[in-house]
Formats: structure tokens, sequence, C-alpha cells
């Protein structure tokens, strides 16, 4: 599977990348992917709890998930990074309720 850069504009002059950048912690049982918002980088993190809630995630392989469902999750990140929805660290983390 040959992942793209998603680009969309957004109110005003925003404008959303999502680069070939992810990862898994495996202490904090969390995926991040990075976004791009006006060139500046924000980690957009999503729970293995989340993933398996959603996709039905084993815990032995839950980067594959996020790429099996990368299109999804950055659907969710727009719709939480539109609604200015940042955690205090700046990251936007996606809940099982945030993802359609």
């Amino acid at each position: 599977m040959e992942l793209t850069n998603y680009r969309t504009a957004l109110s005003g002059d925003k404008e959303i990348a999502f680069p070939k950048l992810e990862c898994w912690n495996n202490s904090s049982q969390m995926a991040t992917v990075a976004v791009n918002v006006n060139k500046k980088r924000v980690l957009c993190r999503i729970s293995l709890e989340s993933l398996i809630d959603k996709f039905g995630s084993s815990d032995e392989e839950p980067m594959r998930v996020v790429t099996r469902h990368r299109s999804a999750i950055q659907e969710a990140a727009i719709r939480l990074i539109e609604n200015k929805a940042y955690e205090k660290d700046g990251s936007v983390l996606i809940r099982t309720r945030d993802l359609l």
C-alpha cells in the first residue's frame, strides 16, 4: 500500500498535510501520526483501546491497523484540528467516538 500526503484546505488559509510519519509507543500503547498544519508539526495520537474498539486491532500489530485505516484516522484528525480540539501539549487525541 502506497501512502501519500493528504492535503485539504481549511477555513481561511490553513492547510493540513499528512506526511508518511507514524510510530508506535509501547509504553503508552499509543500510535502517533504526524500532521503538518500550516507547515507546523502536530502529533495526532490514537490509543490501542480505540484501535481495538473501532477497527478490531490486535495488540500484536496495531501499526498495520493504523496503515489500513489511515484515511479514517486522517479524517478524524482533520475534524479535531478544524474544531481546535488540541490537548494541553498541542497534540490531538483521537478517541473512538471521533472515528466515523
